[in-house]
């Protein structure tokens, strides 16, 4: 039980540490105050910096069946991020889901690639 409150903690940190930074780009309107292509990369930054520090917290918890955990990690994480996008953020922005995919969405793939690799170098740094 303890496992599934970590992946779900983490796996909502993942979503909400870029969420509020993302925040401070923004006017009390609700317009975007920097260029969005610079708000693009930095949220992509933000995203893979908080990921990665994110998963080696949660592997430090990790004894075995690394690579498993891995992938359980990362497609959790995918998945608690588009549910909370798609509560949270396509209501605020009045985003059309189809777009916000292709804008945002599919760049989510990149936790469970950190996830699936990080596992499966300790996978191989433990045989």
């Amino acid at each position: 039980m303890k496992a599934i409150r970590r992946n779900l903690g983490y796996g909502f940190l993942s979503w909400f540490l870029p969420f509020v930074i993302s925040i401070f780009f923004f006017s009390k309107e609700g317009t975007l105050q920097i260029d969005l292509f610079l708000f693009k990369t930095i949220m992509v930054v933000v995203g893979s910096l908080s990921g990665c520090f994110l998963l080696y917290k949660y592997f430090l918890h990790i004894d075995s069946q690394f690579f498993k955990e891995g992938f359980i990690v990362g497609l959790s994480w995918i998945s608690f991020n588009w549910i909370l996008d798609i509560l949270i953020l396509l209501p605020m922005s009045k985003m059309p889901i189809d777009l916000y995919f292709i804008q945002i969405g599919f760049r989510y793939f990149s936790l469970l690639f950190f996830a699936i690799a990080m596992g499966s170098i300790l996978e191989r740094k433990i045989k």
